[in-house]
Order: structure tokens, then sequence, then C-alpha cells
């Protein structure tokens, strides 16, 4: 699975950075954090589903740039061909996800239907984040 991700992500990414972002972008978008103690930029794409000026997202833990973010952090988000800054904070971490709440997730974002064993076997190693986007900000980036 790693594997799957090391060799993936890079077309991901660059997918979703191009006018081809259309195709994908429904369900993944880009977030990129800032690492606490090297300073470096990281960006990945994840799933995500947003509810006005909240954004929900998972990731599996073994990611390991999601730590950056806890406690709450600035991050940027591109969505939909759009970039967003907002305030991103974990929610659930690795092993405290109900698996319910992981499977409607899964069902939103996924145009295929995701089995509830699915979200069962997820839940333990999946982190859940959310993002406040700041609205002000972002309108300032068109």
């Amino acid at each position: 699975m790693k594997l799957l991700f090391l060799l993936g992500n890079p077309f991901v990414i660059l997918a979703l950075r191009s006018p081809l972002h259309r195709i994908i972008s429904g369900s993944f978008m880009l977030i990129t954090v800032t690492g606490r103690k090297t300073g470096h930029s990281y960006t990945t794409p994840v799933n995500y589903v947003r509810e006005g000026d909240t954004v929900t997202l998972v990731c599996r833990a073994f990611r390991r740039w999601w730590r950056n973010v806890e406690g709450g952090a600035p991050v940027t988000l591109r969505i939909r061909g759009r970039d967003w800054h907002g305030v991103a904070r974990t929610v659930g971490a690795p092993g405290s996800i109900d698996p319910d709440e992981l499977h409607a997730f899964y069902r939103r974002v996924s145009p295929t239907p995701v089995p509830r064993r699915v979200a069962v076997r997820m839940a333990p190693v999946t982190v859940l984040l959310q993002v406040r986007l700041d609205a002000a900000a972002s309108d300032r980036m068109r």
C-alpha cells in the first residue's frame, strides 16, 4: 500500500494542479502543510468532503504529515482548481475513529459503494482531520 502511495501520488498531484483536475477534484484535493521541525512544505492528495467553510479529510496513519497539524496549524488546500487557506486540526486519531462515521465519509467521496467492512478494517489506521477555511484570505489569492 505504501508503494502505491509513493508511485501514484506524484501523478495525482500533477493532475490536480492541471486543467485536468476536473476529472478527480470532486473527491480529491491537495493539502500543503509545513513541517514543524523542518519548516519544509509537504503537499499530498487526500479524499475530502466540503461543507461550507469546513473541509473534512482522512489519511492513513502511516502518512506522517498529519502530525504537523495536531493542535491546529495553517494549511493550503487546492480544491477544484482553487487555492484556499485554513487551519487544520486532527479530530480523530488512529484507533479512535468510529467505523460508521468513516463508512459515511467514504460513501460521500467514492462514486462506487464502499462496504462497511472496509471502513471497519480501515478505522484503526485512519486519521480524521478538519480544516476551517479562511474565506477572506482565500479571496485575496484570486
